[in-house]
């Protein structure tokens, strides 16, 4: 297994592309072009980032260099990552970003909690390689979804120690306002099945609205094949999880999980990799 150093050599090269901010109903408030640039320097065992904007005619840089990486930032064998917070405590700032990587495109989404704990700003990013030739995908729908999705789960626990692999199945059903997604999972323990029920938002077909008791969960349905779920607002004592989720092909479909766990700590981070057969 490539060790987490490796994977971020995954994301080398300069991606182009923009960052786009979002109203907490997807609502496109801001879209900034931009190019974000890593490149391993020549000593092998540094990372230069250059995130650039384009302000009018006045771009601001961002300039970080990497020799290590500490717990905050984890990586998957293909470049996929996350970063953010490792701990959640109210009455301060909290947030993360969850990245996706395919081929000669990139998938970002920053996700901002204020000190009231309410999901506060989204910044969704788009990128792909110099000379791509891969096509933006449609915005994705709840069709797109529906069906039988079987493939693995990667899972990285906050202690870092070996990742856990596991067989999954997805099923997305809708009955009238209601999406239902049911989720298979065989562990050793034998299988796990998690059911969540959504009622689409009746102003907007492109929002979720989950039914639990404890949390307001909403996914957001987004251009480029992608979506994000999360809670509206965050609760102390109460576990929870960030999600972005990407339509790579028709049939191949891809989402990252951050959870975190009842004392608001990381706990871990999973990586769903899924063929629709059904």
């Amino acid at each position: 297994m490539r060790s987490q150093w490796e994977c971020l050599l995954q994301n080398l090269g300069c991606w182009q592309g923009s960052f786009t901010r979002l109203s907490k109903s997807g609502e496109i408030l801001e879209d900034i072009s931009s190019e974000t640039s890593l490149e391993l320097k020549k000593d092998n065992q540094t990372v230069r980032q250059v995130v650039r904007r384009f302000y009018g005619d006045q771009p601001q840089d961002l300039v970080l260099e990497y020799r290590t990486l500490n717990r905050s930032t984890t990586f998957f064998e293909n470049g996929a990552f996350s970063q953010g917070a490792l701990q959640f405590a109210p009455y301060t700032e909290f947030g993360a970003e969850l990245g996706l990587i395919y081929g000669d495109r990139r998938l970002r989404v920053v996700l901002i909690y204020d000190k009231a704990s309410q999901l506060d700003r989204v910044t969704f990013i788009r990128e792909h390689l110099p000379h791509s030739t891969t096509p933006e995908r449609p915005a994705l729908t709840l069709n797109d979804l529906l069906g039988k999705w079987e493939g693995e789960a990667i899972t990285i626990a906050s202690d870092w120690l070996e990742p856990e692999f596991m067989s999954t199945v997805t099923e997305w059903k809708q009955e009238g306002d209601r999406a239902i997604m049911s989720l298979h999972m065989q562990t050793p323990m034998g299988t796990k099945t998690i059911t969540s029920i959504a009622r689409i938002d009746p102003h907007n077909s492109q929002i979720l609205n989950f039914e639990q008791d404890t949390l307001s969960i909403q996914t957001l349905f987004l251009p480029d094949g992608a979506s994000i779920t999360c809670p509206v607002a965050i609760a102390t004592r109460q576990p929870f999880r960030l999600a972005i989720s990407w339509l790579l092909e028709p049939n191949l479909h891809q989402r990252m999980i951050r959870s975190y766990d009842h004392q608001g700590g990381w706990a871990s981070l999973t990586l769903v990799t899924e063929c629709k057969v059904g």
